[in-house]
């Protein structure tokens, strides 16, 4: 490997064999080096290539001034992720994780503990994800000797779900927000009490997940059903109907978006099911 350029002491940039630049990581790695002379592969910890170019520039630049260590404990949190999820995540994900990290901890140390709003949300609508953000707090409590409090393990469960979603960080709370306003209105419309276990609310709330991203980014759910369908359903779930339609009213009311049929044919269908697990 040969250094086209120095970032810090642990950092380096290289060109692999097709000349594409790759971010080389290892505590000392550049030590006493210039760029044009060869390291040593023993000391390489984890080498990274983002396909993005943009977000390869940046990432070189968060390199440049975060200390190695948030970049480990991220990159831990990562694979731990990987593994217990199973699933693909943003290539990006290294940069706000670690950037988010390095912020956390930092403001912890200087006695400012930010408080997330909606953690016992992301708790209920990002389970899985929740318990990587709590394993997180023990990495970072293992590597850094630092203790973050719980409302972290929801911040970083959004980064997690934002990697998945491949949606921004402000899209996440929004469409998390909206997932809590249709449930409160689930609730209080219909008087019933959620088996959060439950299979079936595992998929209420999956579907109006997906809903919301469509709802924040502004695009509509197609219409390739026949509307008798919804008139069957209409008549032989008459209150979960209704409730839809207080969904439908709320939800123009505030974002000016308008639920298609087909998407009333499946909120229907998915809160009879609510109902009837919970009657």
């Amino acid at each position: 490997m040969i250094i086209n350029k120095i970032l810090n002491n642990n950092v380096v940039v290289i060109l692999d064999e097709n000349k594409k630049e790759q971010v080389v990581m290892g505590r000392g790695i550049a030590f006493k080096k210039r760029p044009g002379d060869i390291i040593d592969k023993n000391m390489v910890d984890k080498v990274f290539m983002l396909s993005d170019k943009s977000m390869n520039h940046k990432f070189k630049e968060l390199m440049m001034d975060l200390p190695i260590e948030y970049i480990e404990v991220a990159d831990e949190i990562i694979k731990y992720a990987k593994l217990n999820l199973g699933k693909k995540l943003s290539e990006n994900l290294i940069i706000s994780l670690s950037d988010h990290i390095c912020n956390a901890v930092e403001r912890s140390k200087d006695g400012i503990n930010v408080k997330n709003p909606i953690v016992w949300d992301i708790k209920r609508f990002y389970k899985d994800e929740f318990e990587v953000g709590l394993e997180g707090l023990k990495i970072i409590k293992r590597k850094l000797n630092y203790e973050l409090p719980t409302d972290e393990a929801g911040f970083i469960a959004i980064h997690i779900a934002n990697s998945l979603m491949d949606e921004s960080l402000t899209n996440m709370y929004d469409i998390t927000i909206v997932m809590q306003e249709i449930l409160n209105i689930v609730r209080y419309y219909l008087n019933i009490k959620f088996d959060e276990e439950s299979v079936y609310f595992y998929r209420f709330t999956t579907h109006i997940k997906f809903f919301a991203q469509r709802l924040i980014s502004k695009k509509t759910y197609e219409d390739d059903e026949d509307d008798s369908l919804l008139e069957i359903m209409k008549s032989k779930y008459q209150e979960s109907y209704k409730c839809v339609n207080k969904i439908s009213e709320f939800i123009y009311k505030k974002y000016k978006y308008i639920i298609s049929n087909e998407e009333k044919l499946y909120l229907t269908i998915h809160i009879a099911k609510i109902m009837n697990k919970t009657s």
